[in-house]
């Protein structure tokens, strides 16, 4: 997806980081370049801190409510909301004919299955673990896009994979004998990134004929949300839920900060560089763990650290191998 990004947005090299000169030069080229580059700082650290904060705020919410109430209120939730601005405000036309299909299909892959499966893991995983585990998909992507269409898997993508598991499994140490995490909630945590990547890849190689990523984003999130309601609606128990101010919390901050804001910055820091978006991503598991430091008192120790600093040392390979 990265790649195919790149070839069709021109990098944009930020001022804050060039020569005066240089920076003269590209100042005749555009009106405020000082400006972007300080819009652009502030959009890529309000992203590592809203994407994983989406883990603590799943964990305060399945504290009143069942897995897959909360992912039903927040897909409908969301799903309906960038409707609402995608084609009552923007004007944006709807999908059409085959585009259904791929909409459906990357819908179930990216919100029924990953979500669906990351808010029962996230029953048997502390908040940060989550966070730290969504730092690793740019590695599951490189992996399965060479598994899938025959390249040669190099040794520096190998190397990545073990260090970002290594690290996940070193910052689950303490927590597996804190039974605050299970073996079980790791290994789900894993299949989520080896579901998100797969759906990842799907939509990189899809053409959308111009559909709007907004329409995108919005259809998928309604129509995951849709083929998770039968199971959803099987397996509710109304005395295991509690629709209180917390649980409505929880739900509005993944559906509007985590699903619609922090995706919309992500795509704005693409459009401008994808290098250096995607650099945003080491910062994500690091605000995770304080985030769930801070909200839910989950401790940091020297295993978090370490953990942390072989998950993003492995993206760090793979990323600057892109």
């Amino acid at each position: 997806m990265i790649r195919r990004l790149n070839n069709h947005f021109s990098p944009y090299f930020c001022p804050l980081f060039q020569s005066p000169n240089l920076m003269a030069t590209q100042e005749s080229q555009s009106k405020n370049p000082p400006s972007k580059a300080c819009l652009l700082f502030g959009a890529g650290l309000l992203f590592a801190i809203l994407w994983p904060s989406a883990a603590t705020a799943t964990k305060i919410g399945l504290q009143y409510a069942q897995p897959f109430v909360i992912c039903i209120a927040r897909f409908f939730a969301a799903g309906f909301f960038m409707l609402a601005i995608t084609h009552g405000v923007l004007r944006n036309r709807l999908p059409q004919k085959h585009e259904w299909k791929q909409l459906s299909i990357y819908g179930l892959l990216n919100i029924t299955i990953y979500l669906g499966l990351y808010v029962i893991a996230m029953e048997q995983a502390s908040a940060g673990l989550g966070s730290l585990a969504v730092a690793t998909n740019p590695v599951f992507i490189s992996l399965i896009t060479a598994f899938l269409f025959g390249h040669t898997i190099q040794a520096i993508t190998i190397l990545s994979l073990l260090l970002c598991a290594g690290g996940v499994l070193l910052a689950a140490y303490p927590l597996l004998q804190q039974s605050t995490a299970t073996p079980l909630g790791i290994i789900l945590l894993m299949v989520c990134m080896l579901v998100y990547s797969a759906g990842t890849i799907y939509f990189s190689k899809k053409k959308w004929q111009g559909l709007h990523i907004l329409t995108i984003n919005g259809w998928q999130t309604l129509l995951g949300g849709i083929f998770l309601l039968p199971l959803a609606l099987a397996t509710y128990k109304p005395e295991q839920n509690n629709y209180n101010i917390p649980f409505a919390a929880s739900v509005l901050w993944l559906a509007i900060p985590v699903s619609f804001i922090a995706v919309q910055l992500w795509l704005y820091l693409l459009k401008d560089n994808v290098v250096k978006a995607s650099f945003w991503l080491f910062l994500c598991p690091v605000s995770g763990f304080v985030i769930a430091n801070v909200m839910m008192n989950e401790a940091i120790s020297g295993y978090t650290i370490g953990g942390m600093a072989l998950v993003i040392a492995g993206l760090y390979l793979v990323q600057s191998r892109k």
